[in-house]
């Protein structure tokens, strides 16, 4: 029972921000530019404080290296959902127009705006650099595959470019993480003033994409959920297929158990909020993903106490 509401406070710390975003949104705070303006405000600059910041502060050179090996398990669990996908799309009879898009959002999670402040809330700064292993697979995975995917039901022909794919993987937060580890591996210390500023700066990183998530909530509007087979197919992906998989994976493994528990967490997050942004820029559903993102997201809140209780029991030590 204290695990049930040990989570249960966590996510209701993240409910409060997301209420406020969108409130604020529904009264009339928020014009489409202050909202892309807020969003590159927390992955341009609060962000990439944030894990210089932290990994500084809390890290050592021994412990961010453990946990490079680990990255083999995000990248391992997105590629058996990336074939399962196709089983459920054929399953489920998926419109042809969406299977791309589908398949992208079916295996791909939200591992910076939802997953990061609900594994801080949970488990504290000790989970970062889990969150980040996680959150180097899932960003080089989605900006090259996941992209692919959604191009092919696009208006165009799908085309890779190298160029626009690398600047898009090699992001502020990804370099951010870069350059904190750069520093915590040589050694280097920031002088004391530079540092609080990335803390305070940082420290906007949480709250900016908590009320971000609720105004995208409130722009796309809550009447606009529907529970139809596109939409049931990802939320069996996201979450039953994707942490179970993780689960089953971690369960033999000799690792430390914060791990674990933050890797399947972030397996099961919602759909990404870059989704419907890439598939408006190439012609494809932006409408069915951004609803997939909005619900995705409210169930995650039903489904994070849940999850807390079974990777904080027996099952997975």
């Amino acid at each position: 029972m204290a695990l049930f509401l040990h989570s249960i406070q966590g996510v209701v710390i993240i409910i409060v921000m997301i209420a406020l975003g969108y409130l604020l949104a529904s009264w009339g705070w928020f014009s489409e530019d202050s909202t892309k303006l807020v969003a590159r405000l927390v992955t341009q600059i609060a962000l990439p404080a944030y894990m210089i910041a932290t990994i500084t502060k809390d890290f050592t050179a021994q412990k961010l290296l453990s946990t490079l090996p680990g990255l083999r398990f995000p990248v391992l669990n997105m590629a058996i959902l990336f074939g399962l996908s196709f089983g459920v799309m054929r399953a489920l009879n998926i419109k042809k127009e969406h299977r791309g898009l589908f398949s992208s959002m079916f295996l791909n999670s939200n591992t910076v705006f939802i997953g990061l402040p609900v594994n801080e809330a949970l488990f504290g700064n000790s989970a970062l650099p889990y969150v980040l292993v996680y959150y180097m697979a899932n960003t080089t995975i989605f900006w090259t595959l996941g992209v692919y995917l959604i191009q092919r039901d696009g208006v165009g022909t799908a085309k890779f470019n190298l160029k626009q794919t690398l600047s898009k993987i090699f992001s502020p937060p990804l370099l951010g993480f870069i350059i904190g580890v750069i520093l915590v591996l040589c050694h280097i210390q920031l002088p004391n003033f530079l540092m609080q500023d990335f803390t305070y700066i940082g420290g906007l990183t949480v709250p900016l994409s908590m009320i971000f998530i609720g105004i995208s909530m409130a722009n796309a509007g809550l009447s606009s959920m529907r529970f139809d087979k596109d939409s049931i197919g990802i939320l069996l992906g996201r979450f039953i297929f994707a942490p179970v998989l993780m689960t089953l994976m971690l369960i033999p493994m000799s690792m430390p158990i914060e791990m674990k528990q933050v890797f399947i967490l972030q397996s099961a997050m919602p759909v990404m909020t870059n989704a419907p942004v890439v598939s408006k820029l190439y012609g494809a559903d932006a409408d069915y993903a951004a609803v997939m993102v909005t619900e995705t997201t409210l169930l995650s809140l039903i489904v994070i106490p849940f999850l807390m209780m079974i990777v904080q029991s027996n099952l997975i030590h």
